[in-house]
């Protein structure tokens, strides 16, 4: 039996040899790879193989090969889901029937309302100015699962926003034309097929999901820990704010203005850069800069789970950004050991402490008590109605002048989309503290580390909240305990 490969979206293939011919045409039919005839040389190099001699090998793209006689089995690893502890699953495109997420992990006894969710997404919904995308969406979530009188149960929570203003017609160009500097290539090269109106997976309206269950994220975080998570945009094109205080702006001075930059002057400079490209078609790009105040010490890893690292992952993975800094960042370099590095000092309630914050709050991975600072980059919207040369997928060049309604700049709205992933970050970070270092109790370090804010497992309850798990009702002198419950269930 010959093999060939069909559009198989992979980001891992993994080899495996099955044992039975039922078993491996199962397994085949679920990865995508269907049981054929053997075909040609071109046909099977258009479904991404090639034959040689008997031998049946994928392109050299995937490496993936099976030799006669083998079973191929293709499995295909999704990339779809953020995190370990507080994991998060999104779906839906641009100009399906609706966008949402999967969100597992949460705890149970949260108190979490549909109108915590609709605060966030009302933020990055469009149509909010004239600097934003004209779309009209009010962006209503649904919460399909996980809650029952709005108190979380520890099961997945899924959420469901409906796609009301979608304009599929705008979208027949890009049918065959390629959107430079746009997905639209990359996904035909990966997949062999795409969703063309809206740009499907790779439009922003997949960060619905994100905000979603960032919301959720942000609501354990402020009640374990009192952690505020804030972002702003600190640049767009060449106009900058450097009069920000990090440590005092707050949510309401973020929101006084459509580009959401709480430095009054700079942000009429701003609004009037986007103003002069979005009048010609054209679009420009920006930074957000991201403040996490009052983050636990001890949250990280010292090697590949660095704190900063997973904070990088998250911000990339938002569409549009180019770049990623924490701390001092690339100014940094332009430093001397003795001028970049953060000296330490004991404060007046006896807390360790750094009198400069270069490192941004994180020190060989993991967060030292200081504010978390970073900036990402976006860079300019690649759909714009300017005329821009380009090519078909039949390789023929063409003149592009792309429709449909998009943002000139998205930094306004990802503003609450870099708050989201910062959210999800810590909150996944802050689970894997309490699973590996406070299974026994304390750590034994009092410097103001995490120990301080998680009890250990057998008196799992919030102290922000006089006792109660997660603000939840706190058992009375008649209940038992929550260590008097275990035992009583417990076997010998």
């Amino acid at each position: 039996m010959v093999y060939t490969m069909a559009a198989v979206a992979t980001s891992t293939p993994v080899i495996a040899r099955a044992a039975g011919a039922q078993r491996d045409a199962r397994a085949s039919r679920c990865a995508g790879v269907v049981p054929g005839a053997a075909r040609s040389p071109a046909a099977s190099a258009r479904a991404g193989t090639f034959m040689t001699g008997g031998r049946l090998t994928a392109s050299r793209r995937t490496g993936v090969r099976a030799e006669r006689g083998n079973r191929l089995v293709v499995k295909a690893s999704g990339a779809n889901s953020f995190g370990k502890f507080f994991r998060v699953t999104t779906f839906g495109e641009s100009h399906g029937g609706g966008v949402g997420c999967v969100i597992d992990g949460v705890p149970p006894r949260l108190p979490l309302t549909q109108e915590e969710l609709q605060f966030e997404l009302d933020r990055r919904r469009p149509g909010q100015s004239r600097i934003t995308t004209p779309r009209n969406e009010f962006d209503t979530c649904e919460i399909l699962s996980g809650l029952v009188n709005d108190i979380t149960i520890g099961t997945p929570i899924a959420v469901l926003v409906r796609n009301k203003d979608q304009r599929s017609g705008d979208y027949s160009e890009i049918s065959v034309a390629y959107r430079p500097s746009h997905a639209d290539a990359t996904y035909d090269y990966k997949y062999g097929v795409r969703a063309i109106a809206g740009g499907g997976r790779s439009s922003a309206r997949e960060t619905i999901g994100r905000v979603a269950a960032g919301a959720v994220a942000k609501k354990i975080l402020k009640t374990v820990a009192g952690v505020e998570i804030l972002a702003f945009v600190s640049a767009v094109r060449d106009v900058k704010t450097e009069a920000v205080d990090l440590d005092s702006f707050t949510l309401e001075e973020v929101e006084s203005n459509i580009v959401r930059c709480p430095d009054q002057e700079a942000a009429e400079k701003m609004i009037n850069a986007i103003d002069e490209v979005r009048v010609k078609g054209d679009s420009c790009g920006g930074v957000v800069t991201c403040v996490m105040r009052n983050v636990p010490k001890g949250l990280g890893a010292p090697v590949f789970a660095k704190l900063e690292a997973d904070l990088a992952s998250a911000m990339m993975s938002i569409p549009a950004t180019k770049g990623f800094t924490v701390g001092s960042g690339f100014e940094g370099t332009l430093m001397t050991g003795s001028q970049h590095n953060d000296e330490f000092f004991v404060d007046d309630s006896g807390d360790v402490r750094t009198r400069t914050n270069r490192s941004g709050g994180i020190q060989g991975g993991i967060t030292n008590g200081e504010t978390v600072v970073v900036q990402i980059a976006f860079k300019p919207t690649s759909t714009i109605t300017s005329k821009q040369m380009t090519v078909t997928r039949e390789k023929v060049e063409s003149e592009l002048r792309a429709r449909g309604r998009h943002d000139p700049c998205v930094v306004p709205r990802a503003v609450p989309m870099v708050e989201a992933m910062a959210a999800l970050v810590l909150c996944d970070h802050m689970l894997q503290q309490h699973a590996q270092n406070h299974l026994w109790g304390d750590s034994g370090f009092t410097g103001g580390d995490i120990s301080d804010i998680l009890p250990p497992l057998a008196e799992t309850t919030s102290r922000a909240n006089g006792g109660a798990p997660f603000g939840g009702v706190a058992p009375t002198k008649d209940e038992p305990s929550l260590a008097a419950q275990r035992d009583a269930y417990s076997e010998d």
